[in-house]
């Protein structure tokens, strides 16, 4: 056996830790440079993708770190391999022959969390105490009427499956039809109403036996569509219905429209700031097979025709026409398909809708033809230049004049009228009759009721664009002008409508079960009471502030006593529970809080004794809306500190009294 030399051994000995310290930091680097340069290996494959450097640039790291290894099991011998496993173990990294599964890893143990981004979905706001209490004001109001009407409240939930709710809505071309939907753990599909009227169907059918027909009810509550949003489109918004189920005849609907005028009068809309506009589907009707658009295959391009009619007022007779034709682009850039109607159906469709003749056969009798000629022109119309009637003012007079000596005086005779309207070259059939004479029935209802012309009104181009109306459409429409985003006057539009729906709770049932009713959009309706002034918040007062000067439990139980008493009394107040060591805070908690008084007691106040020495506790009371006047007069700190104003002391027992009293006072001097 060969024995070798001390020196020479320590310098073998010294020269493999030199190699195993060289491998290791050469290792520590490799896995350094890929924690920059490659991504977490952890992460799913389509985060890499948008992630990661480039294919070039991994397989150069890889190909570092297979150098690395190499290296080190070259240059090390066993014994430093085995000691540099140990501590990668250590480091919880895995074996170095996979060195991806530990420069993960390290990677994760290097980066930091990221915070959260506070941040709304689109389409939905949070709501402010005042808008919160604004609008319970303004349901109360509305509840009232309906009351008044005999109408009983119901509640449905907010979620119902999603062939219950049926596929109704206009926005066709958005996910899942215009609603928010999810799978039941029973694999059933439900979905967020997106309105109130489809789950009452529901809820009459399931009931059907235990409820008394017609069925009074009304309802409010949020709804939710999952439309594109916009200024002043929401996503989610609040709905206050009523309807009168079991209920066929035109009377029903008559009902409905007196009770819209009546809430929105309720609300202090004056008259002649709104109109209740009725129309009748079976109208509409007949024209979509006066164009050939009949039958069942044509009910989706008859929506559409239906819809683009409804969007008159908004778009004019040109971008109407676009809608009725190929389609139309809107100021965003999105494109809107058309309903694909020849130049002759287009034509039928925009004479009918754009002269607003038959909203005449019904407002009045035409009276003096002079009066009627002044009328006729200052009537709204779209391009008054390019109007093009197909009956002249004489004509239009003579006709409406003999309707009503025949038609409206006398509805069951419906021969002159139908001659009338083919004389003067309109399209007529079955259904167009029909709703014209249900139109001239209302017309007189609501006439004998009170209502004139100026509070509900006839009106074919009122469109209601959900699918399941049958008959009767009404709409409640603010005509006082606005300013929009663009900066032009615009009239504000609808904030309610409803119709019948008589084939609605058929699809429970089987059978035939009348029903109308009309929604208030509440959300809409406050933005409108807001531009006339007439959105009335609630006479909330902030809380009486009871202050802290002493942390502990005793003097805690003392202060909180003190809010009871107030409480009890019927008076708002709280309890400061912010950190009570600093003072200055608790009087600026109450200023930006708007408390009318503030209670303070300290050491001084609590240990209070007469001329006799009986313990008689004091109360500070600071008067804020009285101490804001008074230090907008002084004009340094000091002379704020030694006046206090708007400060006086109490007995402790007079705390209620007191409080009345300054509470009392001070709304008497804000009423003026």
């Amino acid at each position: 056996m060969m024995i070798m030399h001390p020196a020479v051994t320590r310098r073998s000995i010294f020269r493999r830790r030199q190699v195993f310290h060289f491998a290791w930091w050469l290792v520590r680097r490799v896995a350094l440079a890929a924690c920059f340069s490659m991504p977490d290996p952890h992460l799913r494959h389509e985060q890499q993708a948008g992630k990661g450097k480039n294919k070039k640039d991994r397989l150069q790291t890889s190909h570092l770190l297979n150098i690395g290894a190499a290296a080190f099991r070259c240059k090390c011998g066993d014994m430093a391999q085995i000691a540099c496993r140990k501590r990668l173990d250590c480091l919880g990294t895995g074996p170095i022959a996979h060195p991806l599964s530990w420069v993960g890893i390290m990677s994760k143990k290097t980066s930091k969390p990221q915070k959260l981004r506070a941040r709304l979905p689109r389409g939905f706001v949070d709501r402010s105490p005042d808008d919160i209490r604004a609008t319970d004001m303004m349901v109360a109001k509305i509840r009232e009427v309906y009351e008044r009407y005999g109408f009983d409240p119901v509640e449905t939930p907010m979620f119902e499956y999603t062939d219950a709710l049926g596929k109704f809505l206009p926005d066709a071309d958005r996910p899942n039809e215009g609603v928010f939907s999810l799978t039941d753990d029973d694999d059933q599909w439900m979905s967020l109403r997106y309105d109130l009227t489809a789950p009452l169907a529901r809820h009459v059918a399931e009931n059907i036996n235990e409820i008394q027909l017609p069925y009074r009810t009304y309802r409010n509550g949020w709804v939710f569509r999952n439309e594109k949003p916009g200024p002043g489109r929401f996503r989610q918004f609040m709905q206050f219905d009523a309807d009168t189920v079991g209920a066929p005849g035109v009377q029903a609907d008559a009902e409905m429209c007196m009770m819209m005028a009546d809430v929105m009068e309720a609300l202090g809309i004056a008259r002649g700031d709104y109109v209740i506009r009725v129309n009748n589907r079976k109208v509409l009707d007949g024209v979509m097979e006066a164009i050939g658009l009949g039958g069942d295959e044509n009910s989706e391009r008859r929506l559409m025709v239906l819809r683009a009619i409804d969007k008159l007022d908004r778009l004019g007779t040109r971008g109407v026409e676009r809608l009725l034709g190929d389609g139309r682009i809107d100021e965003s850039g999105d494109f809107t398909l058309g309903a694909k109607l020849d130049k002759e159906q287009i034509s039928v469709v925009t004479k009918i809708y754009e002269t607003q003749w038959m909203s005449y056969l019904f407002a009045k009798p035409p009276g003096d033809y002079n009066e009627f000629k002044k009328n006729y022109d200052e009537m709204d119309r779209d391009d008054p230049e390019d109007l093009e009637v197909s009956i002249t003012v004489e004509d239009l007079y003579e006709m409406i004049r003999s309707i009503w000596e025949s038609e409206v005086q006398n509805p069951k005779s419906s021969s002159n009228f139908v001659n009338q309207l083919r004389t003067h070259n309109v399209t007529i059939n079955k259904k167009f009759r029909d709703g014209v004479i249900e139109l001239s029935n209302l017309a007189g209802l609501v006439e004998k009721a009170g209502y004139a012309v100026d509070r509900i009104k006839v009106d074919i181009s009122c469109v209601r664009g959900l699918e399941y109306y049958t008959g009767m459409v009404y709409e409640a429409e603010l005509t006082f002008p606005v300013t929009n985003e663009k900066g032009e006057k615009v009239q504000f539009g609808s904030v309610g409508g409803g119709g019948r729906y008589d084939g609605l709770v058929k699809r429970f049932t089987g059978q035939d079960v009348p029903a109308t009713g009309f929604s208030i959009g509440v959300s809409r309706l406050m933005t409108a009471l807001k531009n006339l002034g007439k959105l009335q918040g609630a006479d909330v007062i902030a809380p009486v502030l009871v202050t802290v000067m002493d942390g502990d439990i005793e003097a805690m139980g003392r202060y909180q006593s003190y809010v009871q008493q107030l409480r009890q009394a019927g008076i708002r107040a709280e309890m400061y529970q912010g950190n009570w060591k600093k003072f200055g805070n608790q009087l600026k908690y109450a200023d930006r809080r708007d408390c009318p008084i503030v209670i303070i007691q300290g050491a001084d106040e609590r240990n209070a004794v007469d001329e006799k020495g009986n313990a008689t506790p004091k109360l500070q009371i600071k008067d804020m809306i009285e101490g804001r006047k008074q230090a907008a007069a002084i004009e340094s700190n000091e002379e704020w500190r030694e006046s206090r104003p708007g400060q006086f002391e109490i007995s402790e027992e007079d705390l209620v009294v007191e409080v009345q009293r300054l509470l009392h006072a001070q709304k008497v001097e804000q009423d003026g």
